[in-house]
């Protein structure tokens, strides 16, 4: 008599108390997530964009403040704190972008939008924002 499968577990809904610590998460998931933080760090951080672009086109006397912000800081807050909110938002850009241009891949390529697919462009939407946000994070820190 042949071996009857084993019922697998149906999860209907996740309870945030007992399933959040076990659930997995796809990868495409976690990359969908990710665009939606990333456009609403963008957002936040709009003023802060707006300053910078100011700042550095005005003249050359507002555009040396510019770059002593990121080296002394400004006021309160210091140069080291300038530049990881502008890496967070070199980060959203770049992540921002990627996914953006996965979606219109998707859109016009229907293979892209089966699982294996879907997962390996997720993956390598993970690894280009964060790895081009790394070299220009480098870049910013002063490391070349």
């Amino acid at each position: 008599m042949p071996e009857l499968a084993k019922k697998r577990p149906e999860f209907r809904n996740i309870n945030a108390l007992t399933d959040l610590r076990t659930y997995r998460l796809p990868v495409a998931a976690l990359v969908s997530i990710l665009h939606r933080i990333s456009g609403v760090i963008m957002f936040v951080l709009m003023p802060f964009i707006i300053w910078m672009f100011d700042t550095s086109v005005s003249s050359e006397i507002s555009f040396s403040r510019f770059k002593a912000a990121f080296n002394a800081g400004i006021g309160f807050v210091p140069g080291w704190f300038i530049k990881i909110v502008a890496l967070a938002l070199i980060w959203a850009y770049l992540h921002h972008f990627i996914a953006g241009l996965r979606h219109l891949w998707m859109d016009v390529n229907h293979h892209a939008v089966e699982k294996k697919a879907g997962a390996t462009t997720a993956t390598a939407t993970l690894v280009l924002s964060i790895g081009l946000a790394l070299v220009l994070g480098a870049k910013l820190f002063g490391l070349y």
